[in-house]
């Protein structure tokens, strides 16, 4: 089938035809003939299964250009958010739709001027909607399509109350699309609740992992891990590499260390000012990055194309986070690889992980020195035959002439050369010596840990979405804001309510607690 086939308006279509698209997806497929009939759907796929056209595209085909506030889609992060307000306006740019997103970490009074110059659709995240509600800058009452995006993610930062706040805002009349890559009881109960005999459309688990996707495993001490991570970046060369890291601690340490070494790296983690974190997506977008190091918030939601290979430094504890994050390579049928380094400890969570995706990782021996050293000898050979050969770049080199001249007749060329062949090759020998903080490894569990994202790691909103809990003594909802001091106290009480009594056996304390 193709898009012609779905019964869009004609000015909807032209903006697919220009955004290159041709068939749909099957979530795309079925999602945009039931909504475009006025049904409830819930949609169940993970991330990158194109989600954002199957909503936005029947939403976008329905909106009125000369009414308000027609559709509100609400989604678990800030990035998120951006990126499905970025897509939503692309598609609803020839009907002349306007699409305005709200969140956490920028100014609400840029927000609130930004709505009141008009908006058809609003995507935002669910903190700083709250927000909006009351302060009555987001009126509510004229909603006729209501988005649910990354439902499960949202429940795990706790977002539970505030997206029954806001549901209960809109009228009951509404349509309601909800997507969800897991379906937990709580989302099923708000199915029932909000929806009107939803059609419920599940993409299958063989869908869920790519067989594109080449999954390794390196079983590897924690202090072996840097240098293990820079022999392959050297040995394999990744177009785009995404290294994910289980803490921002973390994210920011190998961030500074591989830009110490000369690699073209960046980190995103929670703490980043939005305006930094976007500068970042956007220069890894434009290939003016070859490495993002991020915490799983990164994973979710964010469509980065032309990821060749992911590196998971730290195993994730939640299996379905691991979907996610390998998720971000083997795109648009090209093929993409995924190593794990995981410890003896960890091997547990390995098996969980291969358990879910139904597909065994293979077992890899890491890059010897030797074998990093001659690889980037390699690279830098072939830069420097390119260098050359390039008139353009040769022309340049002219004014150099006379003091090539002076150096060769005092130094041996074969010296000069060896020095210039120093400042280009990355020798494991004589590079800066790059200190990581230790990581505790995940609990020991022959099981493979809790299993999946309901009972698995319940400290994973506290690594990288502290702000996921909070709530401040000014009665600010947002959610999205991770530097307020008082939260890490109460949220310390609330997580170890006994910590300073005395008990039998060791408590292991997650890293990104402070």
């Amino acid at each position: 089938m193709k898009f012609t086939e779905l019964g869009l308006s004609a000015d909807i279509l032209s903006a697919v035809v220009k955004a290159g698209f041709e068939t749909p997806t099957p979530i795309q497929e079925q999602t945009i003939t039931l909504a475009l009939e006025g049904k409830d759907v819930i949609g169940q796929a993970q991330t990158g299964t194109g989600k954002t056209a199957a909503f936005g595209l029947p939403t976008l085909d329905k909106i009125d250009v000369n009414g308000g506030l027609q559709a509100l889609v609400i989604a678990p992060t800030r990035e998120l958010a951006v990126q499905s307000q970025e897509e939503l306006f692309r598609f609803g740019r020839d009907k002349g739709i306007k699409v305005r997103s709200v969140f956490g970490g920028a100014s609400i009074e840029k927000q609130i001027k930004a709505l009141k110059s008009g908006a058809h659709v609003v995507v935002g995240t669910p903190g700083r909607m709250v927000d909006l509600i009351k302060r009555r800058a987001l009126q509510l009452g004229d909603i006729e399509t209501l988005i649910l995006d990354e439902a499960d993610e949202m429940l795990n930062m706790g977002f539970i109350d505030d997206l029954e706040f806001i549901i209960k805002a809109t009228p009951a009349a509404r349509q309601t699309l909800l997507f969800s890559a897991t379906m937990p009881d709580a989302i099923k109960k708000i199915g029932v609740k909000f929806m009107k005999d939803p059609q419920h459309i599940k993409i299958v688990s063989k869908e869920m992992t790519s067989d594109l996707i080449d999954q390794y495993y390196i079983k590897t001490k924690e202090f072996e891990k840097f240098d293990i991570l820079t022999r392959l970046l050297d040995v394999q060369k990744p177009e785009l590499a995404i290294v994910f890291g289980r803490t921002k601690r973390r994210v920011d340490e190998l961030t500074r260390g591989l830009k110490l070494l000369g690699y073209r790296a960046e980190g995103i983690h929670g703490d980043l000012a939005q305006q930094k974190r976007l500068a970042v997506l956007r220069d890894f977008k434009n290939d003016n990055l070859d490495v993002l190091v991020a915490t799983d918030v990164a994973a979710r939601g964010l469509d980065i194309s032309g990821v060749t290979h992911v590196y998971n430094y730290d195993i994730t504890q939640d299996q379905e986070s691991y979907v996610h994050r390998i998720g971000r390579t083997g795109r648009a049928g090209k093929a993409g690889l995924s190593i794990t380094f995981v410890s003896n400890n960890e091997m547990g969570y390995l098996r969980a992980i291969e358990r879910l995706t139904k597909k065994d990782m293979t077992g890899m021996k890491p890059p010897t020195k030797e074998e990093a050293y001659y690889a980037s000898l390699a690279v830098a050979f072939d830069e420097i035959k390119r260098d050359l050969t390039n008139p353009k770049l040769a022309a340049k080199l002219d004014k150099f002439d006379a003091d090539a001249e002076k150096l060769l007749a005092e130094y041996d060329a074969k010296l000069l050369v060896s020095l210039l062949l120093q400042a280009k090759v990355n020798d494991p020998d004589t590079r800066p010596k790059v200190d990581i903080a230790a990581e505790k490894p995940l609990p020991f569990n022959g099981e493979g840990g809790r299993g999946g994202s309901r009972g698995g790691n319940r400290n994973r909103g506290r690594n990288d979405r502290r702000g996921g809990y909070n709530r401040d003594r000014r009665g600010s909802r947002d959610r999205d804001d991770r530097h307020k001091k008082d939260y890490y106290k109460k949220d310390k009480q609330k997580v170890h309510p006994k910590a300073t009594e005395k008990k039998p056996g060791f408590v292991i304390r997650n890293k990104g607690d402070k």
